[in-house]
């Protein structure tokens, strides 16, 4: 008697099991998430393969920071100094020199060249702090000179 219990017992779990085995839907924001989880942090470049595949990326990222120039492009100094630059130049924030012919003058004899190189690659100095394109990357080269010419250009 308790052998034929036990054997409609495991008969009636396997019956249950196969009539119930139907594949569960998918949830597409569980998937997502996972997919989020799991992608890679980095690309690896390896050989003739991954030199192209890293010019490839260099490129598009090229491509992608183009459309992303400051202020449309523009290379009159006034506006992006008065968006940009004012906020320290104004005050002496940092160490930054107000246009006063008087504060520039130890940077001025440094020559036009260095005074370019600093406002685009950022420096630190005793006398203060100058971060690299005034702190917005999405500047151009030309941007910065062109407003650190007009700065020389409209000291008092």
């Amino acid at each position: 008697m308790i052998g034929f219990l036990v054997a409609l017992t495991i008969a009636l779990i396997v019956l249950a099991w196969f009539l119930n085995d139907t594949p569960a839907e998918p949830n597409p924001a569980r998937e997502a998430a996972t997919a989020a989880r799991l992608r890679p942090v980095g690309d690896v470049f390896a050989g003739a393969t991954g030199a192209a595949a890293q010019a490839a990326a260099q490129a598009a990222a090229r491509e992608a920071a183009a459309g992303q120039v400051a202020y449309d492009g523009t290379l009159d100094g006034s506006v992006i100094y008065s968006a940009l630059c004012s906020a320290c130049h104004t005050s002496g924030a940092a160490g930054a020199p107000k246009l006063v012919r008087g504060e520039w003058a130890a940077r001025i004899a440094q020559g036009v060249d260095t005074l370019h190189k600093h406002a685009i690659e950022g420096f630190q100095g005793n006398a203060g702090l100058m971060p690299a394109k005034g702190g917005n990357p999405a500047l151009t080269d030309e941007q910065v000179i062109a407003t650190v010419d007009w700065m020389l250009d409209n000291l008092q």
